[in-house]
């Protein structure tokens, strides 16, 4: 098999390997909150949780699907509109990964971790 079928195939199934992280991670996020929903009967009390799972899936696939776009596009047909293109995808993902973790974390990359149960209650 020729290297660049091979190296084709592995950015392919590293694109596959993307999609079902996130549809299995979603799944499992899903069936998660509804369970805890179901003993509870408190949506509010679990919402938070459900999104951090559901954004938690869909950052750990992206990561997949870079990579699957890197290699292919870099190590198969390495033109430059190509690698413009990837640039491209590249830069809308980042941004889009970079978006879902502040919105998990609910702070800026660079900033310092807070402690672990937040403020505390005199804190000012």
């Amino acid at each position: 098999m020729p290297t660049k079928e091979i190296i084709q195939r592995v950015g392919e199934l590293l694109d596959l390997a993307g999609v079902l992280v996130i549809g299995l991670g979603v799944t499992v996020a899903t069936v998660v909150f509804l369970l805890s929903w179901w003993r509870t009967r408190q949506v509010v009390d679990h919402y938070r949780a459900y999104r951090q799972g559901v954004g938690r899936a869909i950052l750990l696939g992206l990561e997949f699907l870079v990579g699957g776009d890197i290699i292919r596009t870099v190590a198969v047909s390495p033109t430059f509109a190509s690698v413009g293109v990837l640039a491209l995808i590249v830069l809308v993902r980042t941004f889009l990964s970079f978006s879902l973790e502040v919105e998990l974390d609910g702070r800026w990359p660079w900033q310092a971790k807070g402690p672990v149960g937040g403020p505390s209650v005199g804190a000012r």
